[in-house]
């Protein structure tokens, strides 16, 4: 049996060499057929057609150089010195060329009258003419390709490529800056003999291995001979006594003959055969030895192809235990994850080159992820760029094969950009989820979690949840402001108004008159309350509607608040308090509402007066900066100061929530309003029971034009907005 098997495999090998021989004899017999097609690929009919076909361009420059030298409109000089020597000027060395007028009359002083003649007229004359025609406006109107060695449909095709390179160079070369033609018809002319010198000069005739390499004479034999052998490797273990797959040679890993394949592929097979069989042809490779190696290439390819196939073959016999017996990979995965020492290094080592690709990549992603565009992402993009550029580099490497590794690229790319697409969608969620928390009114709902890209969107919808919380606070604040402020006025404005009624009725059956003078005084006095009231109401209802009307003049600031301390004397000593006064020794003239600033410290003093701790002392101080001028008003309350600082100057709010004293609340209000009128500050602070009032007054000047207006209706302005003015 044994000996059956290898006289099978010894007729198998007989018959398979025999065969490669047999392929490779036969592409050698075709080298006959590549050597004729390379000949009238490369004949001088072909060559010239050629030629003519490449000469759009350079005579295309060539229009606008001629008219130059008739028109003259730039110098030759400047043509030399900004666009050199042009590829133009060795083409016209083998042509007849002019320009004409409408009427035919030759421009160009070099072009002869029989020159100009036959351009004109004898076409005929010409292996190759073309004629150039501009409209008055600079357009070209026409181009018109003839000549004895030019076929129809070539002139039709030179005619187009004509048109073509004529817009490139009007629209995208310097050179038609230094001209416009216009009402002229520039004619180019080749004889035969030139035709033929021009294209010896330009295209000298030689076979190319390029062009050999890429010829079908040369490619579809070569290709029809692979799937030949690749079928003889398929087909030919199916007859037994032929069947040598199962000789040692083909018995290897999956990964080796799939290796090798791939390094055929990448290597360009056609290439690396055509250099020998260019070299063979061209005269290089000669006689015996020539053959023997042609012989022998095709030989060891053809061989590798009828291996490696043969080789792969088995997964079609061998089905599952191909995987498992002929393929290094899973050992290979095996060893490193179970293996011994040797193996944990080198799994710690492929291990840390993961882990330090991966995390590369996954910063990149994760700053593409996280692009701030507010900042400059120039650098971020750039890597993004340099990584893809060297990826698109590396798959260039496969020449024609590359179009594999493009489509693993590209499979890559999508899943790359779903999963960032993914991301993106997940973090617009967490936005629109933040939004609509927003929308429904949820203020204290915390706007957290990674958006990515909309992270600054996110800053900027904390900024807006502040301020619509704070917006909704005070809008909170203001309606129970109103709420109180009903219930205040009622009280303030029943409680005279009250008195007033009980007094009325007693006085009208009251007869002794001791007792109705007393009834009287209390209704003078109640009724002195009651307008006090009112008037202080409407006061701060002009301030808060920005309707109050400022008569601003000059004001001796000192004097002012000094006047306020000797009117208020008979209060300041009824309440038992000590004032200290630290004034400045001179005056400072402010432009103010004297009126205004006089119910300031008047409302101050007097709060202090009502609140202050009696036989304590007072302190009423001033000082003079360069911009403004500070006063502060101190005292030592009476009572606990648990009221809100900053809700005592609003409206109808009162130091003492029992209202034991009397007053309307709206004194400080008052004071505020007025302050804030004129440009100025009032802050009120406390520190244990020290009560602390300070103003700030800013110096205003006065605008230019004040001379011509009454000094009371006069509006000051800020010495920081000298450029505007605000009338109150």
């Amino acid at each position: 049996m044994d000996t059956k098997s290898k006289n099978s495999r010894k007729l198998g090998v007989i018959v398979v060499v025999l065969f490669l021989g047999v392929c490779s004899i036969l592409i050698m017999n075709n080298y006959g057929n590549i050597r004729r097609y390379l000949e009238s690929e490369t004949g001088q009919e072909n060559r010239q057609t050629e030629a003519v076909f490449d000469m759009g361009d350079e005579l295309a420059e060539g229009n606008y150089i001629l008219y130059n030298e008739y028109s003259e409109e730039t110098e030759l000089s400047e043509v030399l010195y900004n666009y050199g020597q042009q590829e133009f000027d060795l083409t016209r060395k083998f042509m007849e060329y002019g320009v004409f007028d409408e009427e035919g009359n030759s421009l160009l002083d070099e072009t002869t009258d029989q020159a100009a003649d036959r351009l004109m007229n004898a076409e005929s004359y010409y292996a190759f003419r073309v004629e150039y025609q501009f409209s008055e406006e600079g357009e070209l109107s026409s181009i018109q390709v003839s000549g004895s060695e030019l076929a129809v449909q070539d002139e039709y095709a030179v005619e187009s490529n004509y048109l073509l390179e004529a817009e490139n160079i009007r629209y995208s070369n310097n050179i038609s800056s230094i001209c416009e033609p216009g009402g002229v018809s520039i004619i180019y002319g080749m004889t035969d003999e030139n035709l033929s010198s021009y294209t010896e000069t330009t295209y000298p005739e030689s076979m190319d291995l390029n062009s050999m390499t890429n010829s079908n004479a040369f490619r579809d034999p070569f290709e029809i001979m692979i799937l030949v052998v690749i079928a003889a490797a398929l087909l030919l273990p199916c007859v037994k006594r032929l069947d040598i797959s199962e000789m040692k040679l083909f018995r290897v890993s999956f990964e080796i003959p799939v290796i090798v394949l791939f390094f055929l592929l990448v290597s360009d097979i056609f290439w690396t055969t055509g250099r020998v069989v260019y070299s063979t042809l061209q005269g290089e490779l000669r006689g015996g030895m020539g053959v023997m190696v042609n012989f022998l290439m095709w030989m060891c390819i053809f061989g590798i192809i009828f291996w490696a196939f043969t080789s792969l073959r088995a997964i079609i016999r061998m089905k599952g235990a191909y995987w498992r017996e002929r393929t290094l990979t899973p050992k290979v995965i095996r060893w490193i994850r179970y293996g011994d020492g040797n193996a944990k290094k080198v799994r710690d080592g492929i291990g840390n080159v993961i882990r330090k690709v991966k995390r590369f990549f996954m910063d990149q992603y994760d700053a593409l992820l996280h692009l701030d565009f507010r900042d400059k992402t120039n650098r971020t993009i750039l890597r993004i760029v340099v990584i893809n550029f060297v990826i698109l580099a590396i798959v260039c490497l496969f020449w024609f094969y590359g179009m594999f590794a493009l489509i693993i690229y590209s499979i890559l790319l999508f899943l790359f950009l779903r999963r960032f697409t993914r991301d993106l969608q997940e973090k617009y969620g967490l936005l629109l989820k933040s939004t609509n928390e927003l929308a429904e009114g949820h203020l204290d709902t915390p706007i957290e979690g990674d958006m990515g890209l909309f992270n600054p969107i996110r800053e900027e919808l904390k900024k807006i949840q502040k301020g619509f919380k704070k917006a909704v606070e005070e809008e909170v604040k203001n309606e129970r402001m109103k709420t109180e402020l009903v219930t205040n006025v009622s009280h303030d404005l029943r409680t005279p108004l009250t008195a007033i009624i009980t007094y009325t009725d007693l006085l009208k059956n009251e007869k002794d008159e001791e007792k109705r003078r007393e009834y009287i005084e209390v209704l003078e006095k109640k009724s002195l309350r009651l307008k006090v009231l009112i008037e202080d109401l409407f006061e701060i209802s002009k301030a808060a509607s920005k309707s109050v009307k400022m008569n601003y003049m000059k004001v001796d600031i000192v004097d002012l608040l000094k006047q306020v301390g000797l009117e208020n004397d008979s209060r300041i000593k009824e309440a038992n308090l000590e004032f200290r006064w630290k004034l400045p020794d001179h005056k400072i003239v402010m432009y103010l509402d004297s009126q205004k600033t006089y119910r300031i410290f008047e409302n101050l003093i007097v709060n202090i007066t009502k609140y202050a701790m009696r036989h304590t002392r007072a302190y009423i101080e001033m000082t003079e900066e360069e911009k403004h001028v500070h006063i502060s008003m101190k005292n030592v309350s009476a009572t606990e100061l648990d009221f809100n600082v900053d809700e005592i100057t609003d409206r109808f709010v009162r130091g003492d929530a029992s209202r034991n004293t009397e007053g309307s609340g709206l004194g400080l209000a008052i004071a505020k309003s007025f302050v804030e009128l004129q440009h100025g500050t009032l802050k009120i602070s406390t520190e244990a029971d020290l009560f602390k009032a300070d103003i700030i007054l800013p110096k205003m000047e006065m605008p230019q034009e004040a001379g011509q207006e009454p000094e009371g209706q006069n509006v000051p302005r800020q010495p920081e907005e000298s450029g505007s003015t605000q009338e109150e």
